[in-house]
């Protein structure tokens, strides 16, 4: 089973702060990670590989430091991985990206399954899975959470998440699943995992590289506009406290004590 699956490096979501000025992520300085949900992506791959053979192929469309999650990826047992990276790919929305992912797609060739995580943590959107899947032509399944693949290995039968309850189809392949964290539990990288990481070349492929239109990629190919991003200004009644983490403290402490809820 040839299986591709998509991940994007994100900022550390707890550590994001937006520029009051300008409206966007200040990035310097905050470590990135692998979108949490697309590590349950990786983890079912390992295991369909494990228990039926092929490969896993990691793909992610990001900067040069991009590399760094893949390295993590394949430390965790994918076999190898591919970075999509051009300053022409800068500013894509999810339709810019998910045509640069299918158009990657197209260059490695044949496949049988593509997975991703449900959604990104720095957009949340949920997109780029169904996207790709449409740019692809294929069959997609959203809100995965149990794969099976029946005798003959042609098809796949799924569990998809709903509000009320789950849905159970089947699914021809090649065909796209998008995974939440019911799927699984991901494992963490093995040493030998990471030496064979370190000492692998991950391949860098532009635009040009993939065939990718100019007009469909990037900030030019991008529909999508956004007016404005802010951080709301936090809202607050009666009794406020503010200032440093140990300053509001003792601010909190004194407040329980005048009002007698805290005694000496």
């Amino acid at each position: 089973m040839k299986i591709i699956v998509l991940m994007k490096q994100v900022p550390d979501t707890n550590q994001v702060k937006i520029d009051p000025k300008t409206g966007t992520l200040i990035r310097q300085g905050v470590p990135s990670i692998i979108n949490p949900d697309d590590k349950f992506a990786i983890e079912e791959g390992i295991r369909l590989r494990e228990k039926f053979g092929g490969t896993v192929t990691v793909l992610s469309m990001g900067p040069p430091q991009a590399k760094d999650a893949i390295m993590e990826a394949m430390g965790m047992g994918a076999d190898d991985g591919i970075l999509l990276s051009d300053r022409m790919f800068a500013g894509a929305d999810t339709w810019a990206t998910s045509y640069s992912l299918a158009k990657a797609i197209g260059k490695i060739g044949s496949f049988d399954l593509v997975l991703a995580g449900r959604q990104a943590t720095d957009g949340d959107t949920a997109q780029i899975g169904p996207q790709t899947a449409e740019a692809l032509e294929i069959p997609q399944v959203t809100y995965v959470f149990d794969i099976n693949v029946p005798q003959g290995g042609t098809s796949l039968r799924v569990k998809k998440a709903m509000e009320d309850g789950y849905e159970i189809l089947e699914v021809p392949m090649p065909a796209l699943l998008t995974c939440i964290k019911d799927l699984n539990t991901p494992r963490y990288p093995s040493i030998s995992g990471i030496q064979r990481a370190v000492s692998t070349t991950i391949p860098v492929w532009s635009a040009a590289d993939v065939g990718a239109d100019p007009d469909k990629i990037g900030l030019k190919g991008s529909p999508t506009m956004v007016a404005k991003t802010f951080t709301p200004e936090p809202a607050c009644r009666g009794d406020c406290i503010s200032g440093p983490c140990e300053d509001m403290v003792s601010q909190l402490i004194r407040k329980l004590h005048e009002i007698n809820i805290l005694k000496e």
